[in-house]
């Protein structure tokens, strides 16, 4: 088997010890806060998620870059220059141009490594979405698969990546585009949360409404109780905006309801959590259909 390497970037927000037994490589990508820009490392090295989200509450505004092509034939090209091939899987195209800045550099070192194979997948998935799909990946690839049933593999299952999230704060939203100034600020005063999935194009969609936090968290599972492919014998991810306690209750229901045993719980990274704010809860399973 030819070998090959598994290559993703930091919105898949996988921790170093979860990267280091994946065996992948995660290029980081950048936020900016106050100014001076940070890069988005697995072992949180240039700032911790802690203090991340602590200047989000206090109304530190933060911005983010995607990948670009410069960025993305750097982390690409040593691994062809050793002999190695190379699958990319991408942040959602739907969310950013990261995948683009991915495919053009690929597309290009395709070319000056003519005996090498460069695959770049639009994952459509965005967070721990995007990190499972990569777990899928890598688990394949230590099975013996080639990468290009590896690559097939996630081609032909990504849009039964689910995801589900909810906010905190619907002010991030609003933001973003999500849902109107008027929709956040009567939702806040009513306590209303939205239950939002991304959908079959990757894009972050708002598809129903909860009253208060804990209704909204038991929403999550509810949407998994209704499209989950035999939970119990899947290994489920769960990512959160600084609200660990809560992530726990999420995976206590996912093991009450479904029998599930092995969860995985990671805090959602700059990247997403600029946009989605502290409070951040999001499920991630394989199911019938987003």
């Amino acid at each position: 088997m030819r070998d090959y390497v598994i290559i993703t970037d930091s919105s898949a927000d996988l921790d170093q010890e979860m990267v280091r037994k994946l065996g992948v490589e995660v290029l980081p990508l950048t936020f900016i806060m106050e100014g001076e820009s940070y890069q988005d490392y697995p072992d949180c090295r240039e700032m911790d998620p802690k203090e991340f989200y602590r200047r989000l509450r206090e109304g530190t505004m933060v911005t983010t870059n995607a990948v670009n092509v410069g960025q993305a034939t750097d982390m690409i090209e040593p691994h062809l220059k050793k002999g190695e091939d190379v699958l990319v899987l991408a942040f959602s195209s739907g969310l950013s141009t990261s995948y683009n800045s991915m495919k053009i550099a690929a597309d290009d070192l395709a070319e000056q490594y003519p005996d090498r194979k460069v695959y770049v997948v639009d994952t459509l998935c965005a967070s721990l979405g995007q990190g499972l799909l990569v777990w899928y990946a890598a688990n394949m690839k230590a099975q013996g698969k080639d990468m290009d049933e590896v690559r097939d593999w996630v081609e032909g299952h990504k849009l039964n990546l689910c995801h589900w999230f909810t906010v905190g704060d619907l002010m991030f939203l609003k933001r973003g585009g999500r849902v109107s100034a008027a929709t956040a600020v009567v939702g806040t005063m009513l306590q209303i949360k939205p239950v939002l999935h991304v959908d079959d194009e990757g894009h972050l969609i708002n598809v129903s409404k909860a009253r208060g936090r804990k209704a909204s968290l038991t929403a999550l599972v509810d949407r998994m109780e209704q499209t989950a492919t035999d939970p119990g014998s899947q290994t489920i991810f769960i990512s959160h905006g600084d609200c660990l306690e809560e992530a726990q209750f999420v995976a206590d229901e996912v093991r009450r309801r479904f029998g599930v045993k092995e969860i995985y719980i990671n805090n959602v990274g700059p990247v997403i959590g600029a946009h989605s704010g502290p409070g951040t809860m999001a499920l991630f399973f394989m199911g019938t259909k987003r």
